[in-house]
């Protein structure tokens, strides 16, 4: 009997698991676009060179599938000019969305594209998906929020599917 403890093999991420990190990914690069000025192409790189997947200053950011990564970031640039008047539409009066921090516009921006533009996903599951990264970044208010906008948004633009 050997005292060496035995070779574990790291625990296989799914599918869903992939997505949510490349949500999460999505969010904080459009976080960083917003508040650096970087362009897509040079914040795409970084992301899938340096974070996706790798250990950073002790935290282990989880492997994520490019291709949604991408084509969040890449929705979300293209339809924001149509995006961002429909969230404004949804906040409370004299909360538009450039006066709302940064990371809850990420967060809100990248849920819309998701819902009018994602329609392989379901509605719930987008919500979902977003109030929990917004559960990673603020309180329970801001958490209400983005549950709130995103729900009436898919209500809009996606209501036979909640029924």
């Amino acid at each position: 009997m050997s005292d060496e403890p035995p070779v574990t093999q790291p625990a296989r991420i799914g599918r869903g698991e992939r997505r949510s990190a490349a949500r999460l990914a999505a969010v904080q690069a459009l976080y960083q676009m917003d508040l650096a000025g970087k362009g897509l192409k040079e914040v795409q790189n970084e992301f899938e060179r340096y974070w996706l997947g790798r250990e950073i200053e002790g935290d282990q950011y989880k492997p994520a599938e490019a291709a949604l990564f991408r084509s969040i970031l890449d929705g979300v640039l293209t339809h924001q000019l149509a995006l961002d008047p429909r969230i404004d539409d949804i906040l409370a009066k004299g909360w538009p969305l450039k006066r709302i921090e940064a990371i809850m516009r990420a967060t809100l921006r990248a849920g819309a594209f998701e819902l009018t533009h994602s329609r392989d996903v379901p509605p719930k599951v987008v919500i979902s998906e977003y109030v929990d990264i917004a559960r990673a970044f603020f309180e329970r208010d801001e958490t209400n929020m983005v549950n709130a906008v995103l729900d009436k948004l898919a209500r809009e633009e996606r209501a036979g599917e909640l029924a």
